[in-house]
């Protein structure tokens, strides 16, 4: 029986996807890197279909310990560094995205976030989140999903959707939908976590009109989160660490 010898670590970047495999002496063995599209459907609009993200970064890693020789059993955990705010929204039954992932640059919400500012709530946010109110950050992206297509934000309500940032995308893949959650570096990126109480806020839950029921859970950052679905790479491997890059 091989033992496990290899960390793989996946580096879900905006423009590419990586994987690195590091031996017991944190030497990188192999390596991977591959490019996926970028959606720009008007100006200050800015997309990738969650597909490509996943597809991308699942490939590179097989890639990774094909090149090295190297079998599931060997790999003693995997580790994710992801974009941070890039927002997705998909269909917990089917794992089908609703639509194509916002990406943190996009500025589609720029007016929400200056109805927010009227209203006086910058305040509260700042307070809560450390953040100021921007459409850089995944709430307001969130939102805009919600009001894509009639019915989503019942359909949320209702549990049937779930939201995440990149990292429970890949999480939510790897494991055959099993998982749906984020780390504290990804969801203080949110502006829906309260970064003193170190959870999702209702007040900004509310503020944002965002149902909790859409929301992953919050793991740490490193430890065991989860196991691989056994199908992708021969055997479940654990999955012991999240950072949002």
């Amino acid at each position: 029986m091989s033992h496990p010898r290899f960390i793989l670590a996946l580096d879900q970047g905006t423009t590419s996807s990586r994987a690195i495999l590091f031996d017991r002496a944190d030497a990188a063995v192999a390596s991977a890197q591959r490019e996926f599209p970028q959606h720009y459907p008007q100006a200050g609009w800015v997309e990738h279909d969650p597909r490509d993200i996943w597809q991308s970064q699942f490939d590179v890693a097989r890639e990774v310990l094909r090149s090295a020789n190297a079998g599931a059993s060997e790999i003693a955990a995997i580790g994710i560094a992801n974009q941070r705010e890039t927002t997705l929204l998909w269909e917990r039954k089917t794992g089908a995205p609703v639509g194509n992932a916002i990406v943190w640059q996009d500025r589609r919400t720029a007016a929400h976030c200056a109805r927010l500012e009227e209203h006086g709530a910058a305040a509260l946010i700042e307070c809560k989140t450390g953040l100021r109110i921007d459409p850089y950050f995944s709430a307001t992206k969130l939102a805009w999903l919600l009001d894509s297509a009639p019915g989503l934000r019942e359909r949320a309500r209702r549990g049937e959707l779930a939201f995440g940032t990149v990292d429970s995308w890949l999480v939510w893949q790897l494991t055959g939908g099993r998982a749906h959650v984020t780390d504290a570096s990804n969801a203080s990126r949110t502006s829906l976590f309260d970064i003193r109480a170190g959870d999702w806020d209702d007040e900004l839950l509310a503020l944002f009109d965002i149902p909790r029921a859409v929301l992953p859970e919050v793991v740490p950052s490193s430890g065991e989160i989860a196991r691989t679905d056994e199908a992708l790479f021969g055997a479940a491997i654990p999955i012991t660490g999240i950072a949002g890059d």
